[in-house]
């Protein structure tokens, strides 16, 4: 099974963030675009585990707590590494530093299970597309250029779940295996 920790996000958000995509989608050939419903936050990406470790993984997350809710505003869009030679289209996250923190905490939980620790920074962000090839690069960046400024809304967060990651030929389909409440006395 592949696993990764995410927060979700809200319909509102996702809703915009579709909006920009389907402006978008036509613009750069060599963008794969993914598809607005299962954009998220990633906190940690696990990767490929046997279904019979899912239920230590949840008992690690269980345990993950700050202490408050996360407030998170999505807005900006730039590229990873860089914008000469991307690899991801990205949407902005600005959240409160408890999501840092909330990383972390999930990052040491399950490392303490065998699952490599994170070894950059946290930096959270909506991944919107990958680049098969630079075809269309220098149209997609006047584009998302001309749309500036992106302002996608906002969320407060005080959940965050354990996603199951199946890759098709239509994209990647994501499924909430459980939920885990965070922050305060939640």
């Amino acid at each position: 099974m592949r696993l990764f920790v995410a927060l979700d996000i809200p319909a509102e958000v996702r809703g915009a963030i579709g909006e920009m995509i389907a402006r978008l989608r036509d613009v750069a050939r060599g963008a794969r675009w993914v598809r607005a419903e299962g954009v998220h936050v990633t906190l940690k990406f696990i990767g490929e585990m046997p279904a019979e470790r899912v239920a230590a993984i949840q008992e690690a997350l269980r345990e993950a707590r700050v202490a408050a809710p996360v407030d998170a505003k999505f807005h900006g869009a730039g590229f990873f590494p860089n914008e000469r030679h991307p690899r991801v289209v990205w949407a902005g996250v600005e959240a409160s530093p408890n999501l840092a923190e909330l990383a972390r905490d999930v990052d040491q939980r399950v490392s303490r299970l065998g699952i490599a620790a994170e070894a950059r920074e946290f930096r959270p962000h909506l991944t919107l597309a990958r680049f098969k090839s630079e075809d269309g690069l220098p149209r997609l960046r006047e584009e998302i250029k001309k749309l500036e400024p992106f302002d996608f809304g906002s969320m407060q967060a005080s959940e965050f779940y354990l996603f199951q990651s199946q890759l098709g030929p239509g994209g990647a389909k994501y499924t909430k295996l459980a939920n885990f409440p965070f922050g305060g006395d939640a």
